[in-house]
């Protein structure tokens, strides 16, 4: 199972960027879809996931500029990112947990990261 994500890239203060992550590979279900980031020199960190429960959660730095959405028919989660800040610079990882691979077993999966750099 792999989990590819793109859309990174260079952006100035107040721009937006679309993040998408597809996941390909032997995949049952995921009942958790979501991204994470990592500034340098900082922990990972939760930016938005969809929950188990089929609800969503956003940090309290995002809520309101950044938005979560799922295509759960392509296996793919996106976060569109909007009145962008110096400090939402860091790798954007995509994250899943559910069921897949060659047993189906139960699992977390984490995509290669994509670097987001916000110019003031």
């Amino acid at each position: 199972v792999q989990l590819q994500a793109f859309g990174g890239g260079l952006v100035q203060a107040g721009g937006s960027l679309r993040l998408s992550c597809a996941a390909s590979g032997n995949i049952l279900r995921f009942d958790v879809m979501g991204w994470y980031r990592q500034a340098p020199g900082k922990q990972r960190v939760l930016v938005a996931t969809f929950t188990a429960g089929g609800g969503t959660k956003y940090a309290d730095s995002v809520q309101g500029r950044f938005t979560i959405a799922r295509d759960n028919n392509k296996n793919s989660v996106y976060l569109q990112m909007n009145g962008l800040r110096p400090d939402d610079t860091a790798v954007y990882y995509c994250n899943a947990i559910g069921y897949a691979g060659g047993s189906s077993a139960f699992g977390a999966y984490w995509g290669q990261g994509t670097q987001v750099t916000v110019s003031s």
